[in-house]
């Protein structure tokens, strides 16, 4: 009698099914390749080259609406002042004397507009010109020297207020009560009794110059 022979023992072999799949749909690397990576780094150097125009040109825009702002509220402060006292701000030896005086910039005579600074401010140094001793003027405080705002006690231009740009802005004042002053650049009469600018971004009148009366 033959012996009983039995199959051996086999086990399926069948694929599975995720080495039936395509290779593009097998699990990749998660780890970036070289030339992967300079592709990331070139995309983004472009968006930031094409994005930093746009923002710096939003930046220098909120800068001048600011510096705008400010020539304004030195206009009021400047007028409230007169409002209350019946003559304006200005130096004893100013009043009367001249066609016009200006706290700042003129071509680089006039003082650094810190002394109205501090007369519309009610600073105890020029009392005798606010005996009332009315705050018509809060500006902001500079964080730092040179900076934006009103200079501190310590900086090379004490109260002086400066602009966005860290310049002082300018104050022309009528000083002979005509009600008029030059424009600043032209030298044309304006019928207004106070106005002040800003050199703005390239301190340069001509081509970022910012002007209260436009």
């Amino acid at each position: 009698m033959r012996p009983l022979r039995f199959p051996p023992n086999r086990i399926a072999t069948r694929p599975t099914s995720f080495s039936v799949l395509p290779s593009y749909f097998r699990l990749r690397s998660p780890a970036f390749t070289l030339i992967e990576l300079l592709v990331v780094i070139a995309i983004i150097i472009i968006l930031i080259g094409l994005l930093f125009p746009a923002f710096k040109g939003a930046q220098t825009q909120a800068k001048r609406t600011q510096a705008k702002n400010d020539l304004t509220q030195l206009i009021a402060a400047v007028n409230a002042y007169y409002t209350e006292y019946g003559k304006y701000p200005l130096p004893a030896t100013s009043q009367g004397q001249n066609e016009d005086y200006t706290y700042g910039y003129d071509g680089g005579t006039s003082p650094a507009n810190s002394d109205l600074i501090m007369i519309l401010q009610n600073d105890a140094g020029k009392s005798a010109d606010n005996p009332k001793g009315i705050v018509f003027f809060n500006g902001p405080i500079a964080k730092s020297v040179g900076g934006y705002g009103i200079q501190s006690a310590s900086a090379p231009n004490p109260s002086a207020f400066f602009d966005p740009w860290g310049r002082g802005y300018s104050i022309c004042i009528d000083s002979d009560y005509n009600n008029k002053v030059r424009e600043r650049g032209t030298g044309n009469l304006l019928t207004l009794g106070v106005i002040t600018w800003s050199l703005g971004e390239n301190g340069d009148w001509d081509k970022s110059g910012i002007a209260s009366w436009k």
